[in-house]
Order: structure tokens, then C-alpha cells, then sequence
């Protein structure tokens, strides 16, 4: 049963080409917002916290500051109103989930960036 479920994911789940990030990482996230009859496309600029999960249910959150308060969006990979993802920075950072980053405030905050 399990072989059928990822046959069927790897069959009819249309892939996008998105660049390759992880945690740390400052990327742009560029997605469809639907309001009645209008379609507009809105950003979400921040820090990758995570990515779990993969193939057609992998997501990945995405911290923000907005002023003083911290905003966090979960995004699945495969949304399918997700239009395009531009890495802006590559950050240095040592494990694959960093939600030790929601406790850090100021200079304490910032990521290291990595060198190509």
C-alpha cells in the first residue's frame, strides 16, 4: 500500500524547480494570494528554520521579524500556489532545525554567512 501512495506522489505531483536551501538560509518566497475574483502575488522574506518531511509532503518554515514580533509560515514544497523561491543569503549554521533562533533578540540574532 505504501509503494502505491509514493507511486501515485511520483507520478501526478507535478515538481517545481526550486534552488537548494536548508536552515539558515534568508530566502524569498513569492506566492499567489486568491481574493474573490483578483490574484495578487505577496513575499515572505525571512530565516529558514526548518525543512521535515519528503517527496509531495515536505514543508518548510520560514521566520520573519515584523517590528517586535516574530512571524513564523509553514509552507509545503508543493503548494501550488507558490511561484518562486530566491535564496538571499546562504546562512552558517550548525544543526538542521535552529528554533533555538525564536529566543535570540538583537545582535544575538544574527546568522553568520557562508562562503561559497
Amino acid at each position: 500500500m505504501e509503494s502505491l501512495v509514493n507511486f501515485v506522489q511520483n507520478e501526478f505531483v507535478t515538481k517545481k524547480d526550486f534552488p537548494e536551501f536548508g536552515a539558515g538560509d534568508t530566502i524569498t518566497v513569492y506566492y499567489e494570494i486568491r481574493e474573490g475574483e483578483k490574484v495578487r502575488t505577496q513575499f515572505f522574506r525571512g530565516v529558514v528554520i526548518q525543512r521535515r518531511g519528503s517527496g509531495a509532503t515536505e514543508t518548510f518554515t520560514i521566520r520573519k521579524m515584523s517590528g517586535t514580533i516574530g512571524v513564523e509560515r509553514i509552507f509545503p514544497i508543493n503548494l501550488p500556489a507558490l511561484q518562486k523561491i530566491e535564496v538571499n543569503k546562504r546562512g552558517k549554521v550548525r544543526r538542521a532545525r535552529i528554533f533555538y533562533f525564536r529566543d535570540l533578540t538583537g545582535k544575538k540574532a544574527r546568522i553568520k554567512e557562508r562562503r561559497h
